[in-house]
């Protein structure tokens, strides 16, 4: 404190109290030493030794004689008087650009801080929403009950031998497929909604546990993360909104099928086979363009499946159809997700929000400082 009132060329007067009797002059003069170290060279120092109170509470009269003295002498000289508050005032005045540099960039370290929260969230999302276009893309979703569902619904044995000789015979079989009793469907598509669930689900909460984590690296972030930590987690509900979002793209993607198939031949085609069965095959389509995570064995047995599923469709619709027709079911699921996640970000971005920082305050601050100098 005094420091800053040397700092502010604040006037000063020093009481020392309770001073043991006959240390007086030995402790007063270790202490106005110590104040000229400092730079109070002028500070008058008043030194009241250990007493009494009297039947009041008060120091003996005696006792404060030379301090209520000085104080009178201060009151009553207009010119002393005048000359403390203008020392004092432009003390404060010339420290005033330090102080408010200071206190201009501890504000804008609040603001920075808040806009690389903002940014760690936007960036989490977005790499949750990339990774679960990469496992709709990389063969991720063609794993154990998707497999065997589909090995189900095409047939298997000389079928699938078939298609690892090559597919000279395969229109015959497609043709029979779409002429024939339609294969169930039911239960692939339920094992193909579950993975895309999962799929979802996981890549969501990744990217809740990555903004914790590099919260939990920004300094005053991690006090933020400390009061609200339900930002780490999903929300509750938030399974059942998943599965109403890949259901919603599910009959959208019905609905797609129904639109593609225009002419009559087409429409018999497509309802020969059943609607849901042309949209399941149409699901596994989108998740098998790469199959670049999947090895081995099961390469062979994925990579055929999504094969017979994209020569099945083609008979249908034709070839370009059925890249349309993928390419726009693949999207409209990557923009139903990034809704989803827009929803997750201002959740966290709520909680930010509440964080009473003003993006212009530095700006304010710098400006009043400046106008008090002009004024000067």
């Amino acid at each position: 404190m005094l420091r800053r009132s040397v700092e502010r060329g604040t006037s000063v007067a020093i009481v020392l109290d309770r001073v043991p009797d006959g240390a007086s002059e030995e402790i007063a003069e270790h202490l106005g030493g110590m104040l000229v170290d400092e730079g109070l060279t002028n500070s008058p120092v008043f030194a009241l030794a250990e007493t009494t109170l009297d039947e009041q509470g008060l120091l003996p009269e005696p006792d404060v004689a030379d301090l209520r003295g000085w104080l009178s002498r201060l009151g009553e000289d207009q010119r002393a008087r005048g000359l403390v508050v203008r020392r004092t005032l432009d003390g404060a005045l010339d420290s005033l650009s330090a102080r408010v540099d200071r206190l201009a960039e501890a504000s804008s370290t609040q603001v920075q801080t808040i806009e690389q929260m903002r940014a760690v969230v936007d960036v989490a999302y977005a790499e949750s929403i990339e990774g679960v276009s990469t496992g709709m893309s990389d063969g991720t979703l063609l794993r154990g009950e998707v497999l065997a569902r589909w090995q189900e619904f095409v047939g298997t044995g000389e079928f699938l031998r078939q298609i690892e000789v090559g597919f000279g015979r395969l229109r015959d079989r497609i043709t029979a497929a779409i002429k024939g009793r339609p294969a169930p469907a039911t239960e692939l598509g339920q094992a193909l909604q579950s993975g895309v669930v999962d799929l979802i689900i996981a890549h969501t909460e990744d990217a809740n546990a990555t903004v914790a984590k590099r919260w939990r690296t920004i300094a005053g972030a991690d006090d933020v993360l400390a009061k609200n930590p339900e930002i780490a987690t999903v929300p509750d509900g938030f399974e059942d909104d998943v599965q109403r979002l890949v259901r919603d793209w599910q009959q959208d993607l019905l609905d797609l099928v129904r639109s593609e198939g225009k002419d009559r031949r087409t429409t018999a085609r497509v309802l020969s086979m059943g609607v849901n069965a042309v949209g399941v095959v149409l699901m596994l389509v989108v998740f098998s363009h790469t199959m670049g995570t999947l090895g081995g064995a099961e390469v062979g047995i994925a990579g055929g499946s999504a094969v017979v599923a994209q020569r099945l469709l083609e008979a249908i619709f034709g070839d370009q159809a059925v890249r349309t027709l993928a390419a726009k079911a693949r999207g409209d699921l990557l923009t139903k997700v990034a809704e989803l996640h827009e929803a997750q970000k201002d959740r966290v971005f709520a909680v930010t929000d509440r964080i009473d920082v003003d993006p212009a305050g530095p700006g304010r601050l710098l400006d009043a400082a400046a106008d008090v100098a002009v004024a000067r």
